[in-house]
């Protein structure tokens, strides 16, 4: 499993990070854990079915 920072997820989907933390807070992108600074952190396979879900649906 490789985790990745809200920084680099909001760059993956092309969003803020305030963004991301929103969808993590609504469960809408699970987080797996924390960072140091208590950021949360992603699994980079469920971002990425996050992103093709998100493009099926019609954007993020």
């Amino acid at each position: 499993m490789s985790l990745m920072t809200t920084e680099q997820v909001a760059e993956f989907l092309g969003v803020k990070v305030e963004r991301v933390r929103r969808l993590a807070r609504e469960n809408l992108l699970v987080a797996k854990g924390q960072d140091d600074q208590g950021e949360p952190t992603f699994d980079k396979t469920d971002v990425e079915k996050y992103k093709e879900l998100a493009q099926r649906l019609g954007g993020i």
